[in-house]
């Protein structure tokens, strides 16, 4: 029996496309999920609406910010981001700062397909290196991260999330298949409905 430690090199790459599905099925309506540029919202979109639901248009490496900050607005409702790797490495500081920070309704889903692959699926430079993400975010301060190895392994890691204080960060190597569908690009609309979702009320200057 194999028992060791599943790691950047060794995780069984899962198919993109059912990540998200498989998240929102299992999570149910109540926490809030904040899908990165990319195929990270595309897929989210797909998964199906659900009013907690916020998709980043434009905004590459935002993704991890903005859910601190739902996170910390809202401490008792469970935050979970979706990340591309390429998105993620515009912005590698703000895992300190989930550190310093340390919400525990925050669970980071780091989706690794080693290409910047909405731009022309170029290779990230920490798929060139061979950096461990998720060794960069335990050398963050985050103790709480891992890969996952197959489906019941990420299955069991968003089980935690929901049930154990973070934050946590779950990283998942993923294939290169292309998104079923592409998010409506309205940016007011889709904040308006997350608004909504999460209770907020909207600031009249906001248009």
């Amino acid at each position: 029996m194999n028992t060791a430690p599943t790691t950047a090199h060794n995780a069984k790459r899962l198919p993109r496309a059912g990540v998200a599905k498989r998240l929102v099925a299992r999570i149910g309506d109540g926490p809030a999920v904040i899908g990165g540029i990319g195929n990270a919202n595309f897929d989210l979109w797909a998964a199906g609406h659900r009013a907690r639901n916020f998709y980043m248009l434009g905004s590459m490496g935002l993704a991890i910010p903005i859910g601190l900050g739902v996170a910390l607005a809202q401490p008792d409702r469970r935050v979970f981001v979706l990340e591309g790797d390429g998105s993620l490495l515009m912005q590698l500081g703000c895992l300190a700062t989930v550190a310093a920070r340390a919400p525990r309704n925050l669970a980071i889903l780091i989706l690794d397909n080693g290409t910047f692959q909405i731009t022309g699926g170029q290779p990230t430079p920490a798929e060139q290196s061979g950096t461990d993400l998720i060794a960069v975010a335990r050398g963050c301060g985050l103790a709480r991260a891992a890969w996952t190895a197959d489906e019941a392994e990420f299955d069991r890691l968003i089980d935690l999330c929901l049930a154990e204080d973070g934050p946590h960060v779950v990283g998942l190597k993923l294939d290169d298949s292309p998104p079923e569908r592409q998010t409506e690009r309205d940016p007011p609309q889709l904040r308006d409905r997350f608004m909504r979702g999460m209770g907020a009320k909207r600031d009249r200057t906001l248009g």
